[in-house]
């Protein structure tokens, strides 16, 4: 028998198999709900799901709001990547959110108070990310505290810090922050002659192409340099990593420093774009941290793979707010992201189910061979 692999053998393949089959089951499930809500529009109501954007006749409409997509895209793919990196060391980094939540913080006071240009703002905001993300991995390192605590902690204390730094530069008459855009037009990061190409879409700026770059780059470091080895190493066996001569303690918190990094940058991307403005009296973590997570094992805890769940889960979120709201909610798109996080759990037995069949497969086909070489003999 050749040693060869067969397609279905090949890691790759297998979580790209995983991946569909748990957004078509998503998908299916959704569709179930919205037949218990209205069998009359179901299908109607699916399908607008899955169009998001294409629901728009004209392709300058379609164009525009692809790009807004795009624009809650890049922030959503660097919480990803986030905890893509984290996992990678055997770490559960769900203090993403906050994260997130301090380098919004950073980033709008760079801008709005401090008058600072964009370039300035994001530095900030990796700066407060990665200091975030440091108190967790010291915690973790030399106090042995779990870090899914320490995150979920350090989520709602970022929270309300940077409601009351926020509140110093926010609008008289609304609880939103000032638009960058009026106060600090330099703040803003600059579209790169995107905002030409979806249809004057002025929040589609270089934050969607440095994001899939960043993303590359995490693959590269992760794959084909020591610190990533390292970091994997780590993962894969804290105390085996220590005997080679790894300073565990040392990955551990320099990992958490870049995920805060790729967190906070995220909140730049989005804010610094002028797309959404920071509600200073909100009192919950915004979800993009915790949507990192689903997005991360959706694309197979792959830096590449994650580009694309990044996409589509952002996709389906968005065609949500095209529902009729008069017969179904909005949030059955959320319901349906849910439900695909949850089946990502069962990927690795799914991986396992198609390992076992291939290897009975192969050895019944051995088997075979075995028996006809005996009978020419």
């Amino acid at each position: 028998m050749s040693g060869k692999k067969r397609f279905l053998e090949y890691g790759a393949v297998q979580a790209i198999l995983a991946a569909v089959l748990c957004i078509i089951a998503g998908l299916f499930i959704g569709f179930i709900v919205l037949l218990l809500i209205n069998p009359a529009g179901a299908w109607n109501g699916i399908v607008t799901i899955v169009k998001n954007f294409l629901n728009y006749p004209s392709k300058p409409a379609a164009l525009k709001y692809l790009g807004n997509t795009l624009v809650k895209t890049a922030p959503l793919l660097m919480c990803a990547l986030s905890i893509n990196f984290c996992y990678k060391t055997g770490l559960f980094n769900i203090g993403a959110a906050g994260q997130y939540v301090v380098g919004a913080g950073a980033c709008l006071y760079a801008a709005l108070g401090l008058k600072m240009p964009w370039y300035v703002c994001i530095l900030f905001a990796m700066v407060a990310g990665a200091l975030w993300g440091c108190l967790v991995g010291l915690l973790k390192a030399y106090a042995n505290v779990n870090e899914v605590i320490a995150g979920i902690m350090l989520n709602w204390i970022g929270l309300y810090l940077v409601n009351m730094l926020l509140s110093r530069v926010k609008e008289q008459a609304s609880p939103y922050t000032e638009q960058i855009s009026a106060v600090n037009s330099a703040a803003l990061l600059p579209t790169m002659g995107l905002d030409t190409l979806f249809t004057k879409n002025k929040y589609v700026t270089l934050a969607v192409p440095l994001a899939i770059l960043i993303a590359i780059v995490i693959w590269v470091v992760l794959n084909k340099t020591l610190f990533g080895y390292e970091v994997r190493a780590t993962g894969f066996n804290k105390e085996a990593a220590r005997y080679a001569g790894m300073n565990e303690k040392r990955n551990v918190v320099l990992t958490l420093v870049i995920g805060g990094m790729l967190a906070a940058l995220g909140a730049a991307f989005l804010y610094l774009s002028g797309y959404e403005q920071w509600s200073c009296t909100q009192s919950s973590v915004p979800a993009m941290g915790f949507n990192g997570i689903a997005a991360t094992f959706l694309g197979g805890l792959n830096p590449i793979g994650t580009i694309f769940s990044s996409y589509f889960i952002q996709h389906i979120t968005s065609g949500g707010s095209y529902l009729d709201k008069s017969i179904y909610p909005s949030q059955i798109s959320d319901l349906i992201t849910a439900i695909i996080i949850y089946l990502c759990g069962f990927v690795l037995f799914f991986k396992l189910s198609l390992n076992k069949y291939l290897a009975a497969k192969k050895e019944s086909a051995s088997g075979r061979n075995r028996e006809e070489g005996g009978k020419a003999s």
